[in-house]
C-alpha cells in the first residue's frame, strides 16, 4: 500500500486542467498552421524569426536552441522554409561564415496572418488560463 501522496488531488487536477487548456491551445495552433499550408514547426520557427530581440543574431544555433531541436534538424527545417520562399539567409560582409536569417515579405504575411488568428484565440483562452494558473500558483503557495 503507497503512503500519502506528496500531490494533492486539488493540485493534480489544476494541473491537468492546465495541460487540457495548453494542449487545446496547440492543437488551434497546429490546425491554423495546416490551413495556410506549413507545419507546426515552420510556423515556430518563423515566429522565432520574427519575435527574436532586437540585439539578437538569429542563426540556425539560435533557432535550434529556441524550438528545441538538434543542430541539423534546425538546418534541414531552415531549407524547407527557404525554399518555399518564406525566410531568407544572410551573411555577413565582414565574416562570412556567419550566417544570418530573416523572413521574406512573403513569409511576414503569412506569419501576420496566422498571428491575427492565435491572438484572437488567446483572447479567448486568455481568462482559463489566467484562472488555472492561479489555482495552481496558489496550491503551491499552501503546499
Amino acid at each position: 500500500m503507497r503512503g500519502k501522496s506528496a500531490v494533492s488531488e486539488a493540485q493534480l487536477r489544476g494541473l491537468a486542467d492546465f495541460r487540457a487548456t495548453l494542449r487545446g491551445f496547440l492543437h488551434f495552433s497546429e490546425a491554423a498552421a495546416a490551413r495556410v499550408g506549413l507545419t507546426s514547426q515552420q510556423h515556430q520557427l518563423m515566429l522565432q524569426i520574427a519575435g527574436a530581440p532586437e540585439d539578437v543574431v538569429i542563426t540556425v544555433g539560435y533557432l535550434a536552441e529556441r524550438l528545441a531541436l538538434r543542430h541539423n534538424s534546425a538546418v534541414e527545417l531552415c531549407n524547407r522554409c527557404e525554399a518555399a520562399g518564406w525566410i531568407a539567409r544572410y551573411r555577413f560582409a565582414e565574416n562570412r561564415r556567419l550566417v544570418t536569417l530573416r523572413l521574406t515579405s512573403a513569409g511576414k504575411e503569412l506569419l501576420d496572418e496566422l498571428s491575427i488568428d492565435h491572438f484572437r484565440e488567446l483572447k479567448q483562452l486568455a481568462p482559463k488560463l489566467i484562472r488555472v494558473l492561479n489555482v495552481i500558483s496558489k496550491q503551491q503557495e499552501t503546499s
